[in-house]
Parts: structure tokens; sequence; C-alpha cells
């Protein structure tokens, strides 16, 4: 029996997630049984592997393989083994005790991280997709697996005009639902295959799911999954636009890539146990990309606790890179999806804004943000909506036009002035429903969290900071029978200077490994115009605003680079996009950060804002294999056993005592606990000019010396590795985190590629 400290720390950890569940021992909810690759993959022995799995259920039934049978939900075989269940908190607990069991995890709802942005970015938007001055070698066999609500096949976003035949190595299905009923489902050159899952989504959800279920295929009925496909690799549209707003041509990233769809996001959510069938599936159709702008609550469970870390790392392990959304809270700390051999995003803006002026009687304009397109036909009497507050409600309570707070004869054919803070959980719209209802002509909210977040408003409605709202409230203050006019909405280029960071984005460093950075890199997630389901208030386009929709934009440029080459590794593809990225606004200043202004750091955008023209031709690469990963696992003390279950081959931890997460060939250098002096090693690979010669220029942390060893390499042909030395030394000890680059510079050619380097110095702690 392995007594190894990592395996103790492995099950004490386990066990308080199981004893932590506040239902009694005997009541049942689905749990996730992982056990590593195992003989996944192997087609021969799939019925083998099913009956393993209800022998485990048999032993912790009673010896019943009747109700083992009746709990099992999926059996994951393709790409990695393992199966879900319903079962006890006890039951699960005998389950983690078993031979080949590597984690026992409940089964866990996660959330939706929920153009112009490709012209923003200096990406042309003709209809072929082709990059000036680089032949994009046949994007049509690049294949985008997307993780999400399913697509609508009918979108001219997702037209295969022109298409040729499909991939003869696709091994995807394509689910057509039920027959002559709106679920009715059909693939195409372009969807090339379509797959939902429901099995762990009802047995939670229960009856309820029955009435939440529109379309029983991967048809979308939300309008997620089809917004974040056209992002990635949608077709050429001349004429996209929400409401007349954003007028205009648009495409995904990589147009002709095809697409796969896998539904496992449903009206309440996305369920653990679907996305790891997904996972499973999509590794085994033949998927080259897969895009995932969904995960868990912060902070984030342990990688192989976790249905997303664990099936990217097989999807890793099979050459398939993952490209996942960081979040949305906005908070230090609080990124998800930190698995080092994913690619994480970060949420930014662009230049073209959605504004919506208010016209108050002594003729000032203020701007506002909006999409609400309605005409009002005259100035308004405007108050507080605190001055309309309702049976108990206080006038501080009426302020946010709570439900129910309003009172119709005092709102009625007005427009309400309402506040809504960080803490608020009601939308936008919703507060307007609100104000609706108490029947006002309108509504100026008062937006504290100043996020830039445009939405649509129930009647006509804008959204105005605290600075623009205080004059407002000033105004109506000083005014006798202050009367204001909203505008319609509409769209404005150039009104930012672009490239910030979103308010709403989250943010490192990493709650799990702070040795590796996190995010990644950042794309546009603000205002997004893209394809959308007609299912959902009868539109084909929309406008969202999340990390959900900056993490498309990566994965297109990742299908565009996995086109040019593609026998690259998911990491080579991560790095040509993190070392190419920037941390420059148009106007060549640092990128700063909503709502404040204050400069960004690696925390908030990870590499910098994603460069798609540089990232197709980056001339070096930081490359790492399944090899790396492993020692990677072992720096952060999984034991032999795991490790043997986890990655499928005989790879033993050697020596643990010079083993660190940052050791890992990462295109980014994190220290977290620098004390006096440390040294990172990093090989790079020469994917351009056969003869390259590459000098480092340092731009060191405040109060750190840094020096590079070699400073200067020299390439001498195609796919030769060079390894450097980055050598930390504390001068004078700076409080917190610093910031700094590393950047290389080729001779003779426009190539500058720049990793971060973050650092913290250890403070020693004083007896209190």
């Amino acid at each position: 029996m392995d007594s190894s400290p990592g395996r103790a720390v492995f099950f004490f950890v386990l066990s308080l997630v199981l004893l932590g569940d506040l239902c009694c021992c005997s009541c049942s909810k689905v749990y996730v049984v992982y056990m590593g690759k195992g003989f996944s993959g192997d087609s021969g022995r799939q019925h083998d592997i099913m009956r393993l799995h209800h022998q485990m259920l048999t032993a912790v039934h009673g010896g019943s393989l009747e109700k083992a049978q009746a709990s099992h939900v999926y059996t994951y075989s393709s790409s990695f083994q393992g199966f879900a269940a319903k079962i006890n908190k006890e039951q699960a607990m005998k389950l983690a005790e078993m031979p080949g069991v590597v984690s026992v995890f409940p089964n866990t709802k996660r959330r939706l991280h929920t153009t112009h942005s490709w012209d923003f970015m200096g990406l042309s938007t003709n209809a072929e997709g082709e990059v000036p001055g680089l032949s994009t070698k046949n994007p049509e066999n690049v294949i985008v697996g997307l993780i999400d609500t399913g697509i609508w096949p009918e979108s001219p976003s997702f037209s295969d005009h022109g298409m040729p035949p499909v991939p003869k190595r696709w091994r995807g299905q394509c689910q057509r639902g039920e027959a002559n009923s709106p679920s009715n489902f059909t693939c195409n050159r372009k969807i090339i295959g379509g797959r939902y899952y429901l099995n762990g989504y009802q047995t939670e959800e229960g009856d309820s799911s029955k009435y939440a279920i529109k379309f029983i295929s991967p048809r979308d009925s939300s309008g997620h999954g089809s917004h974040t496909a056209s992002i990635a690799a949608g077709r050429f549209d001349k004429n996209m636009n929400y409401e007349g707003l954003g007028t205009g041509r648009g495409r995904g990233g990589a147009p002709m890539a095809r697409i796969a769809a896998y539904k496992t996001c449903w009206d309440y959510g996305c369920y653990d146990v679907d996305i790891l069938a997904a996972f499973d599936d999509a590794i085994r159709d033949g998927v080259d990309i897969i895009s995932v702008s969904l995960g868990p609550d912060y902070p984030q469970g342990d990688y192989f606790s976790d249905a997303i870390s664990i099936g990217s790392f097989h999807a890793t392990s099979n050459g398939i890179l993952v490209v996942s959304s960081a979040g949305n809270a906005g908070r230090q700390g609080s990124a998800t999806n930190l698995a080092p051999w994913m690619l994480t995003v970060a949420a930014g803006t662009t230049d073209r804004s959605f504004v919506s002026y208010i016209r108050l009687a002594n003729g000032t304009f203020i701007m506002g943000e909006s999409l609400s397109t309605y005409h009002m036909k005259t100035s308004v009497r405007t108050i507080p909506a605190s001055e309309a507050n309702a049976g108990y409600f206080t006038p501080y309570q009426s302020s946010f036009c709570l439900d129910s707070s309003l009172n119709r004869t005092k709102a009625r054919g007005k427009i309400l002035i309402c506040r809504h803070t960080r803490g608020s959980s009601e939308s936008h719209l919703s507060t307007s429903m609100v104000v609706k209802d108490a029947g006002a002509a309108g509504m100026i909210l008062i937006d504290e969290m100043e996020d830039h977040v445009t939405s649509h408003f129930a009647v006509p409605g804008t959204a105005v900071g605290k600075e623009m709202g205080d004059k407002i409230l000033s105004y109506i203050k000083c005014t006798r029978h202050a009367s204001t006019m909203i505008l319609p909405a509409k769209t404005i280029m150039g009104l930012q200077d672009g490239s910030r960071v979103a308010a709403f984005s989250s943010r490192g460093p990493s709650s799990l490994t702070p040795e590796i950075l996190k995010p990644d890199v950042a794309a546009p997630g603000l205002n997004i115009l893209a394809a959308w389901s007609p299912a959902k208030n009868n539109m084909h386009f929309n406008i969202l605003s999340g990390t959900s929709m900056a993490c498309p934009h990566v994965t297109g440029i990742a299908a565009l680079i996995k086109s040019v080459y593609p026998s690259w590794s998911p990491s080579a593809i991560k790095s040509a996009i993190m070392t190419t990225a920037t941390v420059l606004d148009k106007k060549r200043r640092t990128i700063a950060t909503d709502p404040n202004g204050k400069t960004a750091t690696p925390f908030d955008f990870g590499s910098g804002f994603m460069d798609p023209i540089k990232a197709l031709n980056p001339g070096i690469i930081f490359d790492a294999q399944p090899e790396d990963y492993r020692k990677f696992l072992c720096a952060i003390n999984h034991d032999n056993r795991s490790l043997h279950l986890i990655t499928g081959d005989n790879g033993a931890c050697t020596d643990r005592t010079s083993s660190s997460a940052t050791t890992l060939n990462y295109p980014s250098i994190t220290i977290p606990h620098l004390k006096k002096s440390y040294s990172v090693t990093r090989t790079m690979t020469n994917v351009g000019n056969p003869r390259s010669t590459y000098r480092a220029v340092v731009s060191a942390p405040r109060g750190i010396n840094v020096t590079v060893i070699p400073e200067v390499l020299n390439f001498e042909c195609y796919g030769v590795k060079k390894t450097f030395t980055v050598n930390f030394h504390v001068d004078v000890p700076p409080r917190g985190y610093v910031f700094g680059s590393l950047s290389w510079h080729g001779n003779g050619r426009d190539v500058r590629l720049t990793m971060p380097l973050v650092v913290k110095v250890y403070q020693k702690r004083k007896d209190i």
C-alpha cells in the first residue's frame, strides 16, 4: 500500500470535500469517479470497462447488481476512464478508497462565462478569412469543438456554401433529435458534428428540467452557444446587426474551419458529468481545438476534482488545445480554469461603443450606454426612484428599483433614476421591467460598477456612471419639475481607446498553483456582436459581454495557427499566442483596466492582448510535451500511484526536493515566494527563419535584479532548441507582487517575443 505524504494529503482533502456535503449519509446525488487514462481508447475492452464499473458500484450497493445498474449515469472510456453514478456520501467514500480510483467528486453545476472585434485586432473581414501576407493551409481541415449550449444550424454564420466535403478523418456524430419537430437538427459541411448530453442535468434538476428543455437535440435554445461558435468560426455575413446597431460585415476568426457542437448546457446550467462526457466524445471524434466558455465558481477545486481540468488534460495529451474563459468575478484571485495545459482568456474592450444620450431641459447632453432604440417624442418629468417608494420600502430601498418597491401613482409617466451597485443581483433588463410595471416612461440607471456592459431595457433607458449620475441628480435637485429625454442608442467608433481590461474579467494570481500565471492572454469580450438563436427573443444576432466572448476570439486564432502549422502541439500554439501579445493600447500606452483606469498588470491580462497577425508568425515558441506535465504533477505533490493512473504510463516522480511548478516550460515566469535568489530555465524552439539570432532585453520587476544567461541565442536551422536561464536576485525587497518582462528581439526582422516576469518576495512572518 502506498503511504506517501502526497497520497495522505490527497485523501484528507478528498474527505473534506465529501464530508463537507450538507446532506445526510443516506442522501443520494451524482458523483464523478475519475480513474485516469486507464484502458481508455481500447474499443475491444469497452464491455470489460462497463462491467468493471458495475462491479465497483455493486460493491457499494450491498452486492446488488440491479441497484448498481440503476445508479449508473455515464461511463467514460474513449479518452479517459471513469464513470458517473447517483450514490450517497458514504458510498462515494468507499469508491474513493478502491484501487484504480484517482478522485471522487460531486457533480457540480458550472456557469457560462457570458463583429467588429476582428477589424479592431487587425484581421481582415473578407469572406475567405485569408490573412494578408500569409497563406493559411487548408483551414477547412481544422475542426473546432465547442462545449456550450448547442448551435443554431440555419444561421448565416454557419452556412456551408462553397465548403469542400467533410474531412475523412472525422469520426463524429450528428444527433438529429426528434424528427419533424422543432428539436430536429441537421449537420452540414460547416457544422459537421452535433451531440447533446442530458443525463447529469436531468438527474440533478429532476422534474423541473422537463419544463426548461426546449430542444432535445444539439439545437441551441438560449443563444450562447451560437454566439461563441460564430465568434470562433462563423462564416462571412455582410449584414450583421442588433436592431440596427453595429451594422456591417462580420465573420469569425477562422471562417472556413469546421464546427462540432457539444451541447452540455441547458437553461438551468451545465453539470460536470455531462461536460466530461462531451470531452470524452470530442477527443474520440477528432477535433483539433476545444473551446469552453464556462467554468467553476472561484476558488476552483483541485485539478483532478474538476471536470474541465480533467477533460482538458486528456485532450492536451491527445494533441488537442483547450481554450477556456477565465470567469466574470472581476476580483483579484478570482480566475478559474487554472490548469497549465489550458489556454485561459481574460476579457477586454474594443473601440466601439453603443451610446444613448440624455438631453436635459436646459440643453445639456449627457452620454449613457444602451442597446435600446426607442424614440421618445418629448421630454418627460424625471425624478429619483427614491421619491416613488411604495409600501414598506424605504426611499433608499426604492432607489434600487427593487421588485414591488415603486408606487405606481408616483412613478406613472415619469423617467425614474435608479441605482445599481456591485452587490446588486438584478440585471439591467430586470430592473427596467420593474420600472415598466410601475408605469414609468423610462429609466436612467446609475451603475456604480461602471463596467460599460451595454444592455437592452424594457423602456427607453440608458446607464451612466456615478459621476454623470451625480450631475443628473444635481440638475434634478436644482430644477423645479425637471425633465429629460432619452435618445435612441447609436453606434460610435473610436470613442474609447480600446484595449482596456473589462471590469468584470476575473484576475490572477492562481489560487491553485501561483507559480503558473493566469489568465494567459486577453481578447475582446465587451459588447460583442455575433450570431444568436431565434428561439430566444426571436433575434438572429445579439450583443453580449463576458470572458465567454473573449474565449472564442482566441479559439479562432488558434484554429488559424493550426491550419498553418498542423503538426504543432497545443503548447506550441499557446506559446505563439502568448509571446506575441501586446501590453500597449492603440495609442502605444500601457493598457489600463476598467472601471478605475489603473494600469493593468499580468494578473489582469496575462501576457497581454492577443495580436492575431503576429501570432501566426512567432519565430520561436516554448513547447511542452506530456512528459513536462507529468513533472508538473510531481511538483504539486501527486504521488506515483495517482500519476500512473492519470497518465497511463510508468513514469515516476524522482527528485522532489528540486521539483517546482516554476520549471514547467511555460511562456511566462512567476515566482510567488522569492527568498533571496532563484534561477529558472526555459527552452525555446526555432520555428522562424532557419538562421536566426535573438537578444534578451529585460525590464526587471521593481527591487529585483534579473540577468539572462546567455543573453544572445543563435539558431542554425528550423526546429533547433536552445536553453537559457533567468536569474532573480532580491536587491530591495518590495511588498506584494511586482512585474516585469523578458523580451527576445530578433536580428534583421520584425520579431519581438515577450514573456511576463511576476515576482513576490517571501516575507518572514513576525511573531505577535
